[in-house]
């Protein structure tokens, strides 16, 4: 059975913890990461097929796909019909370092380079309705947390894959329901190397201003909704 999903967010290091979980003995991912099922057009059929492909498999089984935060109230409304008991991870990041990581990979897929996209470009696709749904996790949170017991609902940050990332692990381990690992192994695994890193190119200073214009009050309201201290998301 379908035992978790994540659900994003893009950019923020969902396909480090993919390859991470992907490790641990008590738990599979059947059909890989990013499925992109739910936020797709699908019928009944659909929905019976794609949770049937997670039934042959003898631990838990899970999938990642970070579009998923992005899902409405009413497609959320049918996956709870599904799987009630279902576990959701979240892992969330900076949003003015996401926004920038973001609008990087997009501009590698229009095969520009950094010195060829004016700040006006890089303006253009921070204000793009994409761009700000996918760094607004409030109302992800919102949208998820209306439908599903917020204790379902695990919310992990970026910058501790950085910092702490076998305590962010085990935190994972233990909401999914998986047995907790050593250190040891979860180091042998990878757990401190970087997957799928971006080219790492600085924020441009132009930059910043509008970027906190852009979500300054969202962090703030995102702060008191944890109950986390996330002041330095603005000292970028």
């Amino acid at each position: 059975m379908l035992s978790f999903l994540g659900i994003g967010a893009q950019k923020a290091g969902t396909t480090w913890l993919y390859e991470q979980l992907k490790a641990h003995p008590g738990l599979a991912f059947p059909r890989g990461k990013e499925l992109h099922f739910w936020n797709n057009p699908h019928d009944a059929a659909g929905v019976a097929a794609y949770l049937a492909s997670f039934e042959t498999v003898g631990t838990k089984a899970g999938e990642i796909t970070p579009a998923y935060a992005l899902l409405p109230v009413e497609t959320i409304r049918v996956i709870r019909q599904h799987l009630p008991h279902l576990r959701l991870v979240y892992l969330i990041r900076n949003p003015i370092e996401r926004a920038w990581s973001g609008a990087l990979m997009a501009l590698g897929r229009a095969e520009m380079t950094l010195e060829e996209a004016s700040d006006h470009w890089f303006i253009d696709h921070f204000r793009s309705a994409g761009s700000l749904s996918r760094g607004d996790y409030g109302a992800c949170l919102r949208n998820w947390g209306s439908v599903f017991p917020m204790e379902q609902l695990l919310v992990l940050r970026f910058e501790q894959i950085q910092s702490e990332p076998e305590s962010l692990l085990q935190r994972c381990f233990s909401h999914v329901g998986a047995p907790a690992l050593d250190v040891e192994t979860l180091r042998r695994n990878g757990c401190r190397n970087a997957v799928f890193q971006g080219p790492g190119h600085p924020l441009r200073p132009s930059l910043l201003p509008v970027l906190r214009g852009l979500y300054e009050a969202r962090i703030q309201a995102l702060a008191r909704a944890l109950d986390q201290d996330l002041t330095a998301w603005l000292d970028v």
